[in-house]
């Protein structure tokens, strides 16, 4: 497979979608992303931040584990340093893809990753990869 094909595959199989470092504010990528595929995608999407509690009226959780079910991806808007916790918290709730957003690359965390089952893509952008393979 293509790694355009593997995408398509990754966005089509998708249903799920936590958004880890989700922003109230609009000048954000995280708070861009999730208003963009709340109107143009299939995804239930989740808001993940310990720091807030909505935005614009959607409830945001403090963990994924707190989320009322389980992603099917897990998107990051995180610090590089902050990855090594999201991949673990990903592992342990059972997602089956750990989305990491432009310039966000780790080879130790895809390669754990991969070896935990995840299915890995990394310095790319959701929103972009959407509308281009799927919208």
């Amino acid at each position: 497979m293509t790694e355009t094909q593997d995408l398509q595959r990754i966005l089509r199989d998708t249903k799920t979608v936590a958004i880890v470092g989700a922003s109230a504010n609009p000048q954000r990528a995280s708070n861009e992303v999730w208003q963009y595929l709340k109107q143009a995608s299939h995804y239930e999407l989740y808001l993940v931040n310990p720091t807030i509690t909505e935005v614009d009226g959607t409830p945001v959780y403090p963990s994924l584990s707190a989320l009322p079910v389980v992603p099917d991806m897990v998107d990051v808007f995180r610090r590089h340093d902050q990855l090594r916790p999201v991949l673990e918290e990903t592992i342990a709730v059972g997602a089956k893809t750990l989305w990491l957003q432009l310039g966000l690359s780790d080879d130790e965390i895809a390669r754990d990753a991969s070896a935990a089952g995840l299915q890995i893509v990394m310095d790319r952008c959701l929103k972009v990869d959407y509308a281009r393979l799927m919208g």
